[in-house]
């Protein structure tokens, strides 16, 4: 008997999971109120790192004398970066739908669906009426809106969220961000580069990752024109003419700053979106963190799922919602998935590029865990001296009991793409002779990772040698 699978949200969770299922050849109910690719798609990784394009191209023509060029007379049209987000975005999703359209056993309901019973989902379709659909198991993949703060004045004209600056057809004379997670900081980074002049209001830097890496970042921020003020909150943002003004107050003294601009951007994270499902009504547990799963992404309902933004696990990446929803539906359908979900690359694009995967520091010293480190400078990297992108370090954690690599930090030119290495070495339990024992090209940035790795049996050729103490 085919198994009937219903998924509720069609973003990088969603759709994948139903793509998963279809192939393993399951009936696929997958049920969307808006565009397909949720906020992924459609109001965040692919928007952004469209502006992080653009915001890369103008910081390159500014920068052009380094080079040699003397490029004069630039500007930019925001309607036309507008458009040119929109046209990505567009052919993105507009290619998913057509993905999901080749599989024969997919059913693509369009509306918003809420829970009649353990089996049936009642769905208010966009085009009126309703439709009652049943499964087997049902997948929840709903995802996260943005949160906005306690902060008073959040509901005046000009505060916004992610969503509504990403819809703005020009950019602003003076943008004020507050929050310094991984949204905060890549829109600052962004629009600095697009011609705002930003003001970055951070409780903390990058609160979940290394600590030698947030610090080092900090300066960089400042270095690229941001007017960064850290370890400080927003208490309260009012008119000021035409203007918004926020007052915001140290944590750690007695001090307070205003300051002044024309958009308001609260970057304070995103909450998981449950609303209108009827959870309670059947029984599923959910709190502010979200739906409460098990290691299976199994809730409190034998036979519903919640994968991604929406569930207790609080790993609001896209990639790990994909794979969680392969998990799930390959554990449905009788297999065992062989996916490592202990560990995680995270990507931050700011214009000096951030990632990670594993154990930071901080995390083995909590777990009394033997390890030593090794870093290499992109400094001393001839790639990086080429691209003239010489700022960060790539730094690796390694156990001193088995070798196995434990975790990798990078900032620098395209940490995002460098991190994969390490995320495949911690995957599979590697150890640093694995990545001794490859030869890396010549000349790439890839060979700042390989350096890093040397170092940590003291073999690197391109790190000086620690000195010797006498005596």
């Amino acid at each position: 008997m085919t198994k009937r699978i219903a998924i509720i949200g069609a973003g990088p969770g969603g759709y994948v999971a139903a793509i998963r299922a279809a192939q393993l050849e399951a009936q696929v109910y997958l049920i969307e109120n808006r565009e397909i690719g949720g906020t992924c798609l459609n109001r965040g990784c692919i928007p952004t790192k469209t502006y992080f394009r653009n915001a890369q191209i103008l910081s390159d023509l500014r920068n052009s004398h380094e080079f040699g060029i003397k490029v004069d007379g630039f500007s930019l049209d925001g309607k036309a970066l507008l458009e040119r987000k929109n046209k990505v975005v567009n052919d993105l999703v507009s290619g998913i739908e057509r993905l999901i359209g080749s599989y024969q056993n997919i059913e693509l309901i369009q509306g918003k669906a809420s829970f009649k019973d353990k089996n049936t989902l009642n769905v208010q379709l966009n085009g009126g009426g309703s439709k009652e659909v049943e499964a087997d198991n049902i997948i929840i993949a709903t995802g996260s809106f943005p949160q906005m703060t306690e902060t008073k004045g959040i509901d005046l004209p000009g505060v916004i969220t992610s969503d509504d600056l990403l819809e703005l057809d020009h950019v602003p004379e003076t943008l004020i961000v507050v929050g310094g997670g991984v949204i905060g900081l890549e829109f600052a980074s962004i629009y600095k580069e697009l011609g705002s002049h930003v003001i970055l209001l951070a409780s903390r830097i990058l609160k979940d990752g290394d600590k030698e890496i947030a610090k080092r970042l900090t300066p960089m921020l400042k270095k690229q024109g941001i007017e960064t003020y850290v370890d400080i909150r927003a208490k309260e943002i009012t008119k000021d003419g035409e203007h918004l003004k926020v007052v915001a107050r140290y944590k750690e003294k007695d001090e307070e700053i205003e300051v002044i601009g024309d958009y308001v951007l609260i970057a304070s994270g995103r909450a998981p979106l449950v609303e209108g499902l009827n959870l309670e009504g059947i029984g599923v547990e959910f709190s502010g963190r979200g739906i409460k799963v098990n290691d299976s992404y199994e809730t409190t309902v034998p036979g519903i799922y919640a994968i991604g933004d929406v569930n207790s696990k609080g790993i609001q990446l896209a990639h790990v919602a994909s794979s969680q929803g392969e998990y799930v539906v390959e554990t449905i359908m009788g297999h065992k998935p062989d996916l490592n979900h202990e560990h995680w690359p995270a990507c931050v694009f700011t214009m000096t590029e951030v990632a990670q995967v594993g154990f930071t520091e901080e995390q083995l010293k909590e777990k009394g865990i033997d390890y030593r480190s090794s870093k290499f400078m992109f400094s001393a990297n001839g790639k990086a001296l080429s691209l003239g992108e010489t700022d960060g370090i790539v730094k690796i954690l390694a156990s001193n009991e088995d070798n196995r690599i434990l975790g990798v930090h990078i900032i620098g030119p395209h940490a995002n793409d460098l991190i994969h290495e390490g995320a495949l070495a911690i995957s599979n339990n590697m150890d640093v002779s694995a990545i001794k024992r490859t030869i890396h090209a010549h000349p790439t940035l890839s060979e700042a990772f390989f350096e890093a790795a040397l170092g940590l049996d003291e073999a690197a050729i391109h790190i000086a040698p620690k000195k010797k103490r006498r005596g």
